[in-house]
């Protein structure tokens, strides 16, 4: 790893191959993401795709998305995407069509919940005069979440999941009050990728008088095409009757570069309370669509490009890719003694761990060996101890060989019984 005990300011400047030379050293303990070993933060849909990212976020690496009358290409392809996002989520089923739905980028999923937190904060107060906010959603709904009530001061109600690992809904409804603004389902969840059942949250808010917002950042792009092959029937996108927004990231299963995301509001006049708008100060009018006030433009570009790149075909053979071999690798999960699914997952995104009912493997054990075998990286997350696994089309070619590698390591521990001395779950870093 390289040193950085000279973190001063150099006297003198490095030429650039030296500074290039000098990042390549400060990634060579980084995870082999390319290579297929890493089942998390990435997504990778094939060289040609990455090259067309880089290409494209490098045509726009100094523009600036703060004002679009400077740059109205910018302007013109948050328009296009969030077009083209709008009918893979279903805008233009919803009564009336998608005349009234809008839509705004962000950087990722979590400013899209803040938003949509945010949102539901205003209109809260805005239509119905609530001065002490709460939001009710299910113990597996995204931590962002978490982050939106500590910044808003939007009270978390934190439901309990069904045995399956889906939203409860008639715990939610008993925990909803007057002062309920939010009701909150994920597509899928992220711990364990089950899509929660989006009509019965939907119908719920309808009838509570409050919105409903669809966390899809992480299905929002595979969801869809799943749907078309027949992978997916489940009913969870803006469709659906009592949705009011969703949100999905380009950066996820659109296989974009980091960081775009989308949320979509089916009401205009919804929409409207997200901006944030002032004259206050000398310097004129400032608006904003989001938290940032600059925002780069090359994760814009790359994603109106991949967009443009793959089209629906490569989308239907990337979400084919990837639920191929995530089926590849429940299967291995299931035939494997000691270890067990966890939840019902619906999609290419789940969770495993130790196998309850037959004690002997650790499931952090299970992670650190899969490392030291094939360099296999998969988060780790509690309660319950669960290793986390993010499928998708760049892990069809390796998934037979680190199918190899789980049922030796699972048959290693089990005669064992090594634990892993770390038992801690980490899935963000300060």
């Amino acid at each position: 790893m390289a040193d950085f005990a000279d973190n001063r300011l150099p006297v003198h400047g490095l030429d650039a191959d030296a500074v290039l030379a000098r990042l390549d050293d400060f990634a060579a303990d980084d995870r082999d993401w390319r290579g297929g070993r890493v089942f998390s933060l990435v997504y990778n849909a094939g060289d040609d795709v990455l090259d067309l990212l880089t290409r494209a976020s490098n045509r726009y690496s100094s523009e600036n998305a703060l004002n679009t009358m400077a740059f109205p290409s910018l302007g013109w392809m948050q328009h296009d995407i969030i077009t083209i996002t709008t009918g893979l989520l279903g805008g233009d089923r919803r009564p009336g069509g998608s005349a009234g739905v809008r839509g705004y980028l962000t950087s990722g999923g979590t400013e899209s919940l803040l938003q949509a937190t945010k949102t539901a904060r205003d209109h809260g107060r805005v239509e119905r005069g609530i001065a002490n906010p709460n939001m009710v959603l299910a113990t597996s709904a995204h931590a962002a979440f978490a982050k939106a009530s500590h910044y808003f001061d939007v009270e978390s109600r934190r439901v309990p999941v069904r045995s399956d690992g889906s939203a409860d809904v008639d715990a939610m409804a008993d925990a909803i009050d007057d002062d309920t603004v939010l009701v909150v389902g994920s597509a899928p969840s992220y711990p364990q990728g089950v899509i929660d059942p989006i009509p019965e949250l939907g119908a719920l808010a309808l009838e509570r008088g409050i919105l409903c917002h669809v966390d899809a950042c992480l299905g929002g792009f595979i969801l869809p095409f799943l749907g078309t092959l027949g992978h997916i029937t489940k009913e969870w996108d803006l469709s659906v009757p009592g949705v009011t927004s969703i949100s999905a990231d380009l950066h996820k299963y659109g296989y974009a570069s980091k960081g775009v995301s989308i949320i979509l509001y089916g009401d205009h006049d919804l929409a409207r309370l997200q901006p944030f708008i002032t004259s206050d100060w000398l310097g004129g009018l400032y608006g904003s669509p989001s938290m940032a006030g600059t925002r780069p433009g090359g994760p814009i570009a790359a994603g109106w490009a991949v967009l443009h790149h793959l089209g629906e075909d490569g989308y239907l053979r990337l979400a084919a890719d990837a639920h191929r071999a995530s089926s590849a690798l429940k299967e291995c999960i299931l035939s494997t003694p000691g270890i067990a699914l966890r939840g019902a997952p619906d999609a290419t995104v789940f969770a495993f761990g130790a196998d309850d009912a037959e004690p002997g493997i650790d499931t952090f054990a299970l992670g650190d060996m899969l490392i030291e075998r094939g360099g296999w990286f998969f988060d780790r997350q509690s309660p319950p101890p669960s290793l986390h696994a993010t499928v998708h089309a760049g892990h069809a070619a390796v998934i037979d060989e680190l199918c190899t590698d789980l049922a030796a390591s699972a048959g290693e521990l089990a005669r064992t019984g090594v634990r892993a001395e770390d038992q801690s779950a980490t899935y963000g870093t300060i």
